[in-house]
């Protein structure tokens, strides 16, 4: 009799604020007996900190995934497979396994490189969404991102000719490329038009309702939003 394979599912968990977390999110963690979730070098797991904020965790094993920062592609890739590796054997045992992923799982994703992967080896995948940053940015901002027939960018900052595109912009990450960002909004005649949350829902979030404000340094999780008048 064939074993019964695991599912993998990708869970959004929000920007930050642990009441943010959907209720299927929260219902798929406790349905999991095993919860993966990324770690930096330093030890930080910062998805599955918001995660135990609102959810009990107790009894679960907990994977943790490491990821490059690199930009190189293969680097990058033999990262993914590994992840891919260690979730695979939980999963060929028959434990279903919630990968968490900041934001919403089909935007900017590390979660979308395992599920290919995943899916390729004859695993089901299932996505499960989550709050955008930009979405909880644009809220904690009290800003309405369009109307009507306004067109909505999302892009990743530090490409000055996005800055061109009709209707609202939205930079993601645009921490480490701050400076470019500023210089690219002043030569446009944007910078009043921005605002900015920086670590949006986290107890380090702060909040600039123009650019003009912003210091010359940010922290990685930046949302730029230029809404042009």
């Amino acid at each position: 009799m064939e074993t019964r394979k695991g599912i993998f599912y990708g869970v959004g968990v929000g920007p930050g604020d642990p009441e943010l977390l959907t209720v299927k999110a929260l219902r798929t963690l406790e349905r999991c007996p095993v919860i993966a979730a990324p770690q930096t070098k330093s030890g930080e797991m910062l998805a599955l900190d918001i995660v135990r904020r609102a959810a009990v965790l107790e009894g679960k094993t907990i994977l943790p995934l490491f990821f490059t920062m690199a930009r190189d592609k293969s680097q990058q890739r033999a990262a993914h497979e590994t992840a891919a590796d260690a979730i695979a054997a939980h999963l060929t045992a028959g434990r279903d396994v919630a990968m968490l992923n900041l934001g919403d799982v089909s935007i900017y994703a590390t979660f979308g490189y395992i599920m290919d992967i995943l899916r390729e080896r004859g695993y089901e995948a299932v996505m499960i969404p989550g709050v955008p940053s930009f979405c909880a940015a644009a809220a904690r901002l009290g800003l309405s991102l369009v109307s009507g027939e306004t067109p909505l960018h999302i892009v990743p900052a530090g490409d000055p000719a996005s800055l061109e595109l009709p209707g609202t912009k939205v930079l993601m990450k645009a921490g480490k490329r701050l400076p470019q960002v500023q210089e690219a909004l002043t030569a446009r005649g944007l910078l009043e038009q921005a605002a900015m949350v920086e670590d949006c829902g986290l107890p380090t979030e702060k909040l600039y309702s123009s650019m003009g404000d912003v210091p010359e340094a940010a922290g990685y999780f930046a949302t730029v939003i230029v809404k042009e008048q």
